[in-house]
């Protein structure tokens, strides 16, 4: 049984929504498999209300969410990322740093629901909706038998999950 923990940074142009609920949802369905955290290029410097939400339906203490740059993992103090995934297009489009240790990279696009129109269970709904869809990738993420699969077969496999269907 392999005991190391993998560290994951998700990666979102603002770090208010999807990358939000992707760290929590990667520390809670990864029960200790995994640390997850997220960060973004231009973070929004709040986290948004509404993903707070859907953290705390997934049973992930919200006390220390933040919006923060991805600058604080890319200096070297910073933990040793085994994988870094992009959550939203603009992210996946920009110029990253260099991430110590050549972490494995993939991209699993979603809607933004911080653009979300509406009364407040319209947003709600639409938050709700991404957070299933990422629950979903977080899953097949979760699942993955990395400590028997080589460097190109996690590589393609992250990058497959990606591809999942989204609802």
């Amino acid at each position: 049984m392999n005991d190391k923990i993998y560290n994951v940074l998700v990666l979102c142009t603002g770090n208010s929504a999807r990358s939000i609920m992707a760290e929590a949802l990667i520390n809670t369905i990864g029960k200790g498999r995994f640390r997850a955290y997220s960060a973004g290029s231009h973070p929004a410097g709040a986290v948004n209300p509404f993903a707070l939400e859907q953290a705390k339906q997934a049973g992930y203490p919200t006390d220390g969410l933040r919006s923060k740059s991805w600058d604080e993992f890319a200096g070297p103090d910073a933990p040793h990322m085994d994988f870094v995934i992009t959550v939203c297009d603009n992210a996946a489009g920009e110029v990253c740093p260099i991430w110590p240790g050549h972490p494995i990279t993939a991209h699993w696009g979603f809607e933004d629901p911080a653009k979300a129109e509406g009364s407040d269970e319209e947003k709600r709904h639409v938050f709700a909706k991404v957070c299933r869809q990422i629950s979903t990738r977080v899953q097949l993420f979760c699942a993955l038998p990395i400590d028997k699969l080589d460097h190109n077969a996690i590589k393609r496999e992250v990058n497959e999950i990606g591809q999942v269907l989204k609802d």
